[in-house]
């Protein structure tokens, strides 16, 4: 079976691709990154008139990947208790990773699922943090 699946509650793709395909048992998210659904809204992040970031909060951004994964993969059957590996991305890993360890322990206390993170220069928004995950499927 191989399906693709796109959730009305969670932010609309930045591009030509699916929030998520489901591959036998597995389900492979594509990048999810802090967006409102339905805006163009960051959480935590301050803008100047350019678009450029002047600010940022990690931990807001944080709990708002967190939150539009877990409608990703409601939306395509499965729930937040069957990640089995993330790939994480932060464009400031010296300034951002503490604090992005801290929720993670927060929202995994147990049964955490794999995880690699990455530290890059930028992403195609103006975040500062983005998760690619699998989970299996119900």
């Amino acid at each position: 079976m191989n399906d693709t699946f796109n959730s009305t509650r969670a932010p609309e793709p930045v591009g030509a691709y699916p929030h998520a395909r489901r591959v036998g048992d597995l389900l492979f998210l594509s990048g999810v990154g802090p967006r409102q659904p339905g805006t163009r809204v960051i959480p935590g992040v301050t803008l100047d008139d350019q678009g450029r970031v002047v600010a940022y909060d990690i931990e807001v951004q944080t709990r708002s990947v967190f939150e539009n994964v877990r409608l990703i993969l409601e939306d395509a059957g499965s729930s937040w208790d069957r990640l089995v590996d993330v790939t994480v991305y932060l464009t400031d890993m010296q300034a951002d990773f503490a604090a992005y360890n801290r929720l993670w322990a927060e929202y995994f206390p147990e049964n955490a699922p794999c995880r690699t993170t990455i530290g890059i220069s930028a992403l195609p928004t103006p975040i500062a943090i983005e998760l690619k995950c699998v989970a299996t499927a119900r």
